[in-house]
């Protein structure tokens, strides 16, 4: 049943890949912003509360021995948001947000009548590992999304098929600014999981794709020399923001702990809209007549646990029971994809 559902794991297109996704003018405006308006969290501290829900959200897996630490998951991958709920946060950037050919774009893409712009985020980071596991990211439902239900939730959710009834049709334009010469190339698996991955290679600045990402696994591959990809002292509360006079730092609480030049930076810029393929599915989803709740989503998956005979206490906090988010990993998690691409070699960089 896992091999079925791993299989339905596809965009409803290959990715299409851009060039200069945005002018010279906007770039400057959009990292403007970050230097302007930092320090920033890493993207675990934006998004989860205990190891399990990032588990849980990617293609990892518990150890045999049970123990899960923040350890194997800290990567210097730091985030923000431009704009949520259809609000863009900074008005100099409006236009990169309310961009009229990305919502042609995402169109054409998916085959809809109808898109809405949605979120705009970035991730920046200096040297560091790969990306994580490859993971899908969080969709919404109707009714449900980041700001009302947890990622892990939503992604657990995705990987059940239990409600593709409610998941949204949604459509990104993701743009990288990397110069560095190593590394920092976008791998992602079109074809499924089980099949092998494609990659946009870096250095890649200005390039981009149209894609569907809840439905593709994806991940960054390594950036940067391997020395410094872990600065000493690393941890879930680290922060990304300008230096004093140029580039870029890490500070964990008052101490920073990495100087990063600017040729070294990996910036990405996710925009976000959703689908509608006529005007029936819009009015559904503004008239809110058919919207899932948490309560009814984990009840949906409680029920579908006792269908395959899982033995479990219900719990009394579903969101915040570590056991039942185990539970939940085991029974739907996909597993990693299978083949990978080699991992970036300093010696042959381009």
């Amino acid at each position: 049943m896992k091999a079925d559902l791993a299989d339905r794991f596809r965009p409803v297109a290959e990715p299409q890949i851009l060039d200069n996704v945005y002018s010279d003018d906007q770039y400057q405006r959009l990292i403007g912003v970050v230097r302007d308006h930092g320090p920033w969290p890493m993207i675990l501290a934006h998004h989860f509360k205990t190891p399990e829900e990032v588990v849980a959200t990617s293609s990892g897996e518990i150890p045999e021995d049970g123990t899960l630490t923040w350890e194997p998951f800290l990567n210097p991958v730091f985030r923000g948001y431009l704009a949520r709920g259809g609000v863009c946060l900074y008005p100099e950037i409006e236009d990169c947000y309310t961009n009229p050919a990305f919502l042609d774009k995402a169109r054409a893409y998916y085959g809809a009548k109808y898109a809405q712009p949605e979120s705009m985020l970035f991730n920046i980071s200096g040297p560091c590992g790969g990306g994580g596991s490859p993971h899908v990211d969080g969709t919404r439902f109707r009714g449900l999304n980041l700001d009302s239900a947890p990622v892990w939730l939503l992604n657990i959710m995705a990987k059940s098929g239990l409600f593709k009834r409610w998941q949204a049709k949604k459509a990104q334009v993701i743009a990288w600014y990397y110069r560095g010469k190593v590394g920092g190339s976008f791998t992602y698996w079109p074809d499924g999981p089980r099949n092998a991955p494609k990659q946009l290679k870096a250095p890649m600045w200005g390039k981009g794709v149209v894609v569907e990402n809840e439905m593709m696994y994806h991940t960054a591959e390594a950036n940067g020399p391997s020395a410094l990809r872990r600065p000493e002292g690393l941890a879930y509360e680290s922060r990304i923001g300008a230096g004093a006079k140029s580039g870029w730092q890490i500070s964990t609480g008052e101490q920073v702990i990495q100087q990063i030049p600017d040729e070294e930076i990996r910036f990405l810029v996710h925009w976000g809209a959703q689908l509608f393929m006529d005007y029936d599915e819009l009015k559904v989803s503004m008239d809110h007549s058919d919207d899932l709740t948490v309560e009814r989503a984990i009840g949906m998956l409680i029920a579908d646990l006792r269908s395959r005979g899982e033995a479990f206490e219900e719990p009394s906090d579903p969101l915040n029971d570590r056991a039942f988010v185990r539970l939940l990993i085991r029974v739907y998690d996909l597993g990693k994809p299978v083949i990978f691409p080699p991992e970036p070699i300093e010696e042959l960089a381009a």
